[in-house]
C-alpha cells in the first residue's frame, strides 16, 4: 500500500521506538473495504519489527493502537491515509514521548487536570485540511490524560452516522454523546473548551499559581508578524517569549500560496512548518496552546497572565495577535454553524455535492470559494453587500463563465433560516429596490473578510472602530514599550509578506528604543 520511497521515511521515523505497539484490527469479513483497511495497516508495520498487526472479526473497520500490550486512549475508525497519514504516525510517536507536538509542563498540568472520564469522538475526512490538526491535538489529549478516550471516524466510511447526527461540516467533534466542536482550531482552544464542559480536579483548583517569569520582549501571536518579530528580537540579543495558540495563525488555513516573493508556489502549511523551523535556530521560548487574557501596563514593565494561569513580565511587549473570520452577526448563522453554516469551502463544500448554496461575500476569497463550490453544487448564488464586486478581474471573469452561477449585489443579508436541523434558506434585503427576498439553499458560505483579535487588548493600547490597533509608521502604539504589527494593525493591505515586514519593524523599534533606556533589561 505505501510506496518504497514513503517506507523508507516511515522506517526511519520509527528507527527509534523502544516500545512495543500493536494495530489491534476488528473488521467484518463482508466489508467492501476489509482488504485494504488491513493491507493499509500492515505495510506500515513493515516499517518496524517493533510493530505488528492484530485482525480480529467485528461489525465494521476500526482499530486500536496497543502499547506493550496494552489499551492506549486512541481509536481509529478509518483508513488513515491522505492527510491523515501523519495523523497514524504521530499517534505512535507521541505514545513513544515524540514530537513537537508534544505540550510543555504548563499545558500538560492542564490535561491532567481534567475532571473525569472524557469520551471524544471525532468525525473527519481524508480531504480535509483542517482535520489533522484537530485530531492530532484530540489524540495528544487522550494520550496525555488516558481517561480521555478519542475516537476518530472516517465520514466517508460511515455515512449513515454522518446522517443520524446531522453532520455537515468537518471536523466535527463530540464529547459524551454531545456535540462539542466544529472546524478548525488548536490544542490550546480545545483544551480549554474542555475543561470549561467537564471541569477540573479540586486539588488542581488550589495549587499555587506558577511564579512569574521575565523576558526582555514578550511578543503575542505566532503568524507572520510574531515571527517575524521574534526572529528579529532574539537576532538582538533579547531574551525572547512568544506566546500563542500555534505557530501559522491564519497561514495553517492557506492551501495555496502564490505571492511569496521569491517562492512560486507554496502552501500554508509548509509555510507554518518553516516558521516552527526557523524560529528553532534562536533561542526563543516558544509558548503555544496558550491565550493571553490579561494585559497591564506597569510603566517600565508589562506583565500578561495567559489561559494556563502564567504571568511573563517584559519592558517590551509585540502584539501580533492576527485577525479571524468575521461573522454575519445575523439571525441562524451561530445555530446553524457546522449544520449548513460554514467558513472553509476545501473542507466542507464536498458535503454540498448536487446542493445549492450561497456564498456571501464578493472580495477575492468569496469568489474563489464560489468558483470552487460550483465545481461540487448544482447551483451557487453568491450575494455581495456592495452594488459591485470587489475581488480581482480575473476571479470576476472566471465565476462569469460558470453557468451554474448567480451573483446578487446590493444584497443585505439579514437572516439564515432552518428547520431545527439543518440550513433551509437565507433572507436578504435588496438595497437598490428595497424589497425583501428569500433564497432556498442547502448551505451558506461567509466569506466577508476578517476581524482583528484585539479584544484582550483594547483597554490598554487605542484602537480604531474596526478594532484595529492604531500605530505609527515605526509600530509603535498609544503606550510606550508597547508595539503591534500585523493584521490586527490598522496597517493597510492585510498580506503575509506585509505583516513579515511590519513584525521585523516592531522589533527593531523595541531594539531601537531599548537601546535609548537600557536599564529595562529583563537579564
Amino acid at each position: 500500500m505505501l510506496d518504497q520511497a514513503l517506507k523508507s521515511q516511515v522506517t526511519s521515523l520509527f528507527s527509534t521506538l523502544k516500545n512495543s505497539y500493536t494495530f489491534k484490527v476488528t473488521a467484518s469479513e463482508t466489508h467492501a473495504k476489509r482488504d485494504e483497511f488491513v493491507q493499509f495497516l500492515e505495510s506500515v508495520a513493515e516499517c518496524s519489527e517493533r510493530i505488528d498487526v492484530e485482525v480480529y472479526e467485528g461489525k465494521d473497520l476500526a482499530f486500536d493502537i496497543l502499547k506493550n500490550g496494552e489499551e492506549t486512549s486512541v481509536r481509529f475508525r478509518a483508513i488513515p491515509n491522505g492527510h491523515e497519514f501523519t495523523t497514524l504516525l504521530l499517534a505512535v510517536l507521541n505514545m513513544e514521548g515524540v514530537g513537537k507536538n508534544l505540550p510543555d509542563e504548563s499545558v500538560t498540568r492542564k490535561i491532567q487536570s481534567l475532571k473525569g472520564e472524557v469520551r471524544v469522538r471525532s468525525y473527519i475526512s481524508l480531504t480535509c485540511t483542517n482535520c489533522p490538526d484537530v485530531v492530532q491535538a484530540l489524540n495528544v489529549l487522550s494520550i496525555v490524560n488516558p481517561n480521555i478516550k478519542h475516537e476518530i471516524v472516517d465520514g466517508g466510511l460511515y455515512q449513515d452516522e454522518i446522517e443520524e447526527h446531522n453532520v455537515q461540516a468537518v471536523p466535527t467533534v463530540f464529547v459524551d454523546g454531545e456535540q462539542f466542536h466544529v472546524g478548525r482550531s488548536s490544542m490550546g482552544e480545545l483544551l480549554q473548551k474542555l475543561e470549561d464542559k467537564v471541569g477540573k480536579e479540586e486539588a488542581v483548583e488550589t495549587q499555587e499559581p506558577l511564579p512569574a517569569k521575565a523576558y526582555d520582549v514578550m511578543v503575542v501571536g505566532g503568524g507572520p508578524a510574531g515571527v517575524s518579530a521574534s526572529i528579529y528580537a532574539a537576532r538582538k540579543g533579547f531574551s525572547v517569549a512568544l506566546v500563542a495558540e500555534n505557530i501559522g495563525g491564519q497561514v495553517r488555513e492557506t492551501v495555496d500560496i502564490e505571492n511569496m516573493i521569491s517562492v512560486s508556489k507554496t502552501t500554508g502549511k509548509d509555510l507554518s512548518a518553516g516558521f516552527a523551523a526557523h524560529l528553532n535556530d534562536y533561542d526563543i521560548d516558544i509558548l503555544e496552546n496558550r491565550r493571553v487574557t490579561e494585559v497591564s501596563d506597569g510603566g517600565d514593565i508589562k506583565e500578561i497572565k495567559t489561559s494556563l494561569d502564567e504571568t511573563f513580565t517584559a519592558p517590551s511587549l509585540i502584539i501580533t495577535t492576527g485577525a479571524s473570520w468575521r461573522k454575519l452577526g445575523v439571525p441562524g448563522e451561530s445555530e446553524y454553524i457546522g449544520r449548513g453554516v460554514a467558513f472553509c469551502t476545501h473542507c466542507d463544500g464536498p458535503f454540498y455535492k448536487g446542493k445549492k448554496v450561497a456564498v456571501i461575500g464578493g472580495g477575492n476569497s468569496g469568489l474563489e470559494a464560489a468558483i470552487d463550490l460550483a465545481n461540487i453544487a448544482s447551483e451557487v448564488t453568491v450575494l455581495e453587500f456592495d452594488h459591485q464586486l470587489r475581488g480581482d478581474q480575473v476571479l470576476q471573469d472566471k465565476l462569469a463563465s460558470m453557468g451554474n452561477v448567480r451573483i446578487v449585489t446590493g444584497a443585505a443579508t439579514t437572516e439564515i433560516i432552518g428547520d431545527g436541523k439543518k440550513v433551509t434558506g437565507l433572507k436578504y434585503d435588496d438595497r437598490k429596490s428595497g424589497s425583501k427576498e428569500n433564497v432556498s439553499v442547502d448551505g451558506v458560505f461567509v466569506q466577508i473578510g476578517l476581524t482583528p483579535n484585539s479584544g484582550v487588548f483594547k483597554e490598554i493600547v487605542s484602537t480604531n472602530g474596526r478594532g484595529e490597533i492604531e500605530i505609527d509608521p515605526a509600530c509603535r502604539t498609544s503606550v510606550p514599550g508597547i508595539y503591534a504589527a500585523g493584521d490586527v494593525t490598522v496597517v493597510p493591505y492585510k498580506q503575509i509578506v506585509v505583516a513579515m515586514g511590519e513584525g521585523s519593524k516592531a522589533a527593531l523599534s523595541a531594539f531601537e528604543d531599548h537601546i535609548k533606556r537600557p536599564e529595562l533589561a529583563a537579564v
